[in-house]
């Protein structure tokens, strides 16, 4: 957990590049792509990452623009790609102006439970990683390449003349 905003924001910083870099290697066509019926496609997972940062945060009261949950996956990935920048942006300016460290000891209610804000916003870094995890496996069984996060890919590996772990 957070004992600081600027450890937060940290974090949310290379979160949410990686998963921008991520989302930049879907296409418009891979959104579709369900590997099977018990997966989400690759765009609802994407569309699923964006959504739920604006609804977590607005539950601490936090606005940072809201999309309707009820509307369908997008057709294009640049506007999943867009929308999720366009958020991140807000949350972080968000939570640089209208908090400071004593918030992040405030209580909301979540998901039936009161948590401490801190909670919240590492609730919302572990989903956005959970997710994305799930999204690379999606992206890989449809021949897109992924980028690395915690460490190189299989494409970054061999873009550095190295052989990619197997």
């Amino acid at each position: 957990m957070y004992h600081t905003l600027d450890e937060f924001l940290q974090d949310w910083v290379f979160e949410s590049e990686s998963t921008l870099h991520l989302f930049k290697n879907l296409t418009d066509g891979s959104l579709k792509f369900k590997p099977n019926d018990n997966v989400r496609s690759a765009g609802r997972l994407a569309w699923h990452i964006t959504l739920s940062m604006s609804e977590m945060i607005s539950r601490t009261g936090l606005s940072i623009g809201t999309i309707d949950r009820n509307e369908p996956v997008p057709e294009q990935a640049e506007r999943i790609y867009l929308t999720y920048a366009d958020l991140s942006a807000a949350l972080t300016a968000a939570v640089r102006q209208q908090w400071n460290d004593d918030s992040l000891d405030e209580e909301i209610s979540m998901f039936g439970e009161n948590w401490q804000k801190r909670k919240v916003l590492a609730s919302l870094i572990k989903h956005q990683i959970h997710h994305r995890g799930q999204l690379t496996i999606v992206m890989r069984q449809a021949g897109l390449k992924v980028a690395g996060v915690y460490g190189p890919s299989f494409e970054e590996w061999a873009s550095m003349g190295m052989k990619p772990m197997e």
